[in-house]
């Protein structure tokens, strides 16, 4: 099992409960499950069904709620944020691939 400093590190550890989660973003609890919904974040789901979020899925609510505020719809947000991750996640294999290869050059 992960230590306790492990877990207060860890940007995925789902430590915010749904009232939480909504106080930090500036959020509804409503818009939250709308995030759900849209499959922008799924969060982890306690033993008793409640929702807990991640840093990481706080950060893409508040990226959503932001943009939502400057008038995107919810769908378009989520789809633009998802696509930002995957090209983010593309970029960065990318990085991982060349510092292999310059490594091998060696």
């Amino acid at each position: 099992m992960a230590q306790p400093d492990d877990m207060l590190n860890d940007d995925d550890y789902p430590a915010y409960t749904m009232g939480r989660a909504a106080e930090i973003v500036g959020a509804s609890q409503d818009f939250l499950r709308r995030l759900d919904e849209a499959k922008l974040i799924i969060p982890f789901r306690s033993a008793g069904g409640h929702r807990r979020y991640s840093r990481y899925q706080l950060r893409l609510a508040a990226r959503a709620r932001e943009m939502v505020d400057q008038g995107t719809a919810l769908e378009a947000a989520c789809r633009i944020i998802i696509l930002e991750d995957q090209l983010e996640e593309a970029l960065q294999h990318n990085r991982d691939h060349e510092c292999r290869q310059q490594v091998g050059a060696v």
